[in-house]
């Protein structure tokens, strides 16, 4: 069987290495997408059992693409990992039950990889 599929929406190179670093430790298969238009593309054509989305994109910012994840019925399963560097938009209240993690930048590696196998 395959490990499940983690698709990382980032567009900092380095937090993303790190990300996908983290997140092949806890046994997930990795993509990463660094502009939110293209992230879009990648959700049309597949069902990742976990995304890691940064809030500040180009093309496509991550509210928007988290819209399309909790509106997309084949994305229903999918838990999202909300990182983000800007405090306003790690607000809870505000994401209530639309993502599993909310995250605040910087993100350690033993962090992310210990908290995304909880989500396997």
């Amino acid at each position: 069987m395959s490990n499940p599929l983690a698709l990382i929406i980032e567009d900092d190179p380095d937090a993303a290495a790190i990300f996908a670093e983290a997140l092949k430790a806890a046994q997930f298969e990795i993509e990463v997408v660094t502009r939110g238009d293209k992230a879009l593309e990648r959700l049309t054509v597949t069902q990742p059992a976990v995304v890691v989305l940064d809030m500040h994109l180009p093309h496509v910012a991550g509210p928007d693409i988290l819209h399309y994840i909790r509106s997309n019925a084949q994305l229903a399963d999918t838990q999202v990992i909300v990182a983000t560097a800007d405090p306003g938009m790690a607000d809870t209240h505000t994401l209530g039950e639309q993502v599993a993690l909310v995250l605040l930048k910087p993100i350690s590696f033993s962090q992310l990889r210990d908290l995304a196998k909880r989500l396997r």
